[in-house]
């Protein structure tokens, strides 16, 4: 489950237009015979996985905000810094949002405000707790003071006079268990607390068995909904808390936390190692960033506000072959079609390219050719590829070889820095090379000699171009040709101009693309060379495709 508030969404937020919507739905989990559950965020990229998880409902809680904000949770963070917080939470996501709200921030007239400005951003409900301001958090010490029982039960008359939105919630929170001050003071007050208007009570206690609440839930007879944080007694099944009739579960801060670590793991690795090799695989890629924080959403509106200012650059995509290695599994499919991850390896390979905002694509196609039935792409039909390699292909083809264009193999992937390292490029002619090169794959890997071998110098600005391609591997390769490369228009119309000599004299059928470049070259075209250090993988065999799947 994923949504993606639209930013008109985001806009009608701030005008109220969605304001109902969200505490509707709140107050129905409240509500509801079933056992809700909802989970904690600290900010708009936590929240939107919880929602994309398929979580109703968030908690923002007090602990993780504060500490995303690297202060204790102490009220440390002014309300004002929650509530931009909770703004940008809100914008995110499209479920609703319970808020943490400590103490009310101080007094009724606090509360009052605090409530007020909570609905003007959208939110669902709040959660306050009666300890005195500044609060401390309910796990550190013990015995802490309560605040009197009269004096919380006007702050919760002020919040609730002070909603506009009927559906909005406020939540009393007790802490009598959690302070000491034992069972019949929890019930006293929860008792009050109801009275006074709270639409719902949460109950907390840090023993690590669930008796405290089941007796409390117990005694309480389903009077209103119970809300309860089981951060101690984890281990219990939630029937329990089902048979007793609570209402919503809040995982409270188990997202904070697993960020912690996760950072720690991956700051110590890269310290350690003083180099992204064996982190990179391990990481989610900068597409599922993208992808979370709704870049497709804004791609989609610059279509509609903006002119046109992209080069208008063709892709070519040579993917024919069956991929005779691959045995059965290509019985009925070609080995770009296989399936990486949940898609296509096609498919893969087409979003990488238009990520890279490029989507004049053409797919030549031979083997099984029914099956590659992609959307949104021009194809080709190689009918001879059981005679023709690469350039046979490309030959297929040869009329999309005009201005600015893409050639790239069928059966490879590769991180969209990988293209728009060849993008950047003015040079007529610039291949992709792999300085980390390959064995040599029984003699499938093209590997080259430039004029420079890759020293990994940022700065360096220095001109690389291709001497020739290799027969075998030797001390003085500098790196394989990943089948990956840009053609400005003047490079387009060499290639046309070579490739039907190539018709013209025969030697097509056999050619791979190194083999075409190597002619283009020695007929005075200079091939310039677009170093890559990994981040690419081509499959030639099963091998390669569990590769993929684990690292693609």
């Amino acid at each position: 489950m994923s949504a993606t508030p639209l930013l008109n969404q985001t806009v009608d937020n701030h005008a109220g237009k969605l304001s109902s919507s969200k505490p509707e739905a709140f107050r129905s989990m409240l509500q509801s015979a079933d056992l809700e559950f909802i989970m904690e965020a600290h900010n708009g990229l936590s929240a939107r996985i919880c929602e994309e998880t398929g979580f109703k409902g968030i908690w923002a809680s007090g602990l993780s905000i504060s500490a995303a904000l690297g202060v204790r949770d102490s009220n440390e963070a002014s309300w004002t810094q929650v509530l931009e917080v909770l703004e940008f939470m809100n914008d995110a996501t499209s479920i609703p949002i319970l808020v943490d709200g400590d103490t009310g921030h101080g007094n009724f007239n606090n509360m009052r405000r605090f409530v007020r400005k909570l609905e003007q951003r959208g939110i669902a409900g709040v959660c306050i707790e009666d300890k005195l301001f500044p609060k401390t958090n309910s796990f550190l010490g013990s015995n802490q003071p309560l605040a009197d029982i009269d004096e919380f039960c006007g702050k919760l008359k002020a919040g609730k006079d002070s909603q506009t939105n009927d559906d909005f919630s406020i939540i009393a929170r007790i802490e009598a268990l959690i302070s000491g001050w034992g069972m019949d003071e929890a019930l006293k007050r929860a008792d009050a607390y109801h009275k006074a208007g709270a639409d719902a009570l949460l109950i907390h206690s840090k023993i690590s068995a669930p008796d405290e609440i089941l007796k409390f839930c117990k005694e309480w007879a389903n009077r209103c909904p119970i809300v309860i944080v089981p951060t101690m007694y984890y281990a219990t099944p939630m029937d329990r808390f089902r048979a007793e009739n609570v209402s919503l579960v809040i995982w409270a801060n188990h997202n904070m936390r697993i960020a912690i670590q996760a950072m720690r793991d991956v700051s110590q690795q890269i310290f350690e190692e003083e180099s992204l090799v064996n982190v990179e695989g391990l990481l989610p890629t900068v597409k599922d960033v993208f992808a979370l924080v709704g870049n497709a959403e804004l791609a989609d509106a610059e279509n509609r506000y903006l002119p046109s200012t992209s080069r208008k650059i063709k892709s070519v995509v040579l993917a024919a072959s069956r991929g005779s290695a691959f045995g059965e599994l290509t019985k009925d499919k070609p080995k770009s079609m296989l399936d990486v991850r949940g898609q296509p390896l096609l498919r893969r390979l087409v979003q990488t390219i238009n990520e890279t905002g490029l989507n004049d694509i053409t797919v030549v196609r031979g083997y099984k050719k029914e099956a590659i039935d992609l959307p949104s792409i021009t194809y080709i039909d190689n009918d001879r590829y059981a005679e023709t390699r690469s350039v046979g292909s490309l030959a297929c083809a040869i009329d999309k070889l005009e201005g600015e264009c893409i050639v790239s193999y069928g059966d490879i992937l590769f991180r969209p820095h990988v293209l728009n390292g060849l993008l950047d490029r003015s040079e007529d002619v610039v291949i992709a090379v792999d300085a980390q090169r390959q064995e040599d794959k029984e003699g499938k890997a093209e590997l080259v000699r430039c004029s420079k071998p890759y020293d990994g110098d940022y700065f360096d600005d220095e001109v690389v171009s291709l001497v020739e391609f290799a027969d075998a591997p030797d001390d003085n390769i500098n790196g394989e040709f990943i089948g990956l490369l840009k053609l400005s228009e003047i490079g387009a119309a060499a290639m046309q101009k070579t490739l039907r000599e190539m018709q013209a004299d025969g030697s097509i059928d056999g050619a791979l693309l190194s083999q075409l470049l190597e002619r283009m070259r020695a007929d005075g075209n200079q091939i310039i060379v677009s170093y890559v250090t990994g981040d690419w993988l081509d499959l030639d065999t099963a091998f390669d495709l569990a590769q993929a799947r684990n690292v693609m």
